[in-house]
């Protein structure tokens, strides 16, 4: 889990992006699509056309971190607005890493084996 310190807001990018990009291309999209500066600290989240691929970028104060979480089964849920970005809170965060549905926080799926 990314350490979220107190203070600091987690940003969905709504709809889909092009998960070819690396922080750079990303760090575009939150100056240009979200009207918000990348190295403000806060966490911008971004998810893939098919729905299984996220990636988060974050400023700490001393580097840019970009998270990656590809789902082996299943879908991020997503918002369903076309353009902008949607506020979630760090604990919601935690809810849609792990799969499960932080607008009504139930387990999606669990793996029955390993192997």
């Amino acid at each position: 889990m990314i350490p979220v310190p107190s203070g600091v807001r987690v940003w969905l990018a709504t709809g889909h992006t092009d998960m070819r990009k690396g922080f750079p291309g990303l760090s575009l999209l939150v100056q240009e699509s979200l009207k918000r500066d990348p190295n403000s600290g806060h966490l911008f989240c971004f998810r893939g056309r098919r729905g299984d691929l996220l990636k988060i970028i974050w400023h700490d104060g001393q580097s840019a971190c970009l998270y990656t979480k590809r789902l082996e089964r299943g879908r991020f849920l997503w918002p369903s607005v076309v353009d902008g970005a949607v506020t979630i809170s760090p604990a919601q965060l935690g809810y849609l890493l792990s799969g499960i549905d932080w607008r009504n926080p139930q387990k999606t799926w669990r793996p029955t084996s390993v192997g």
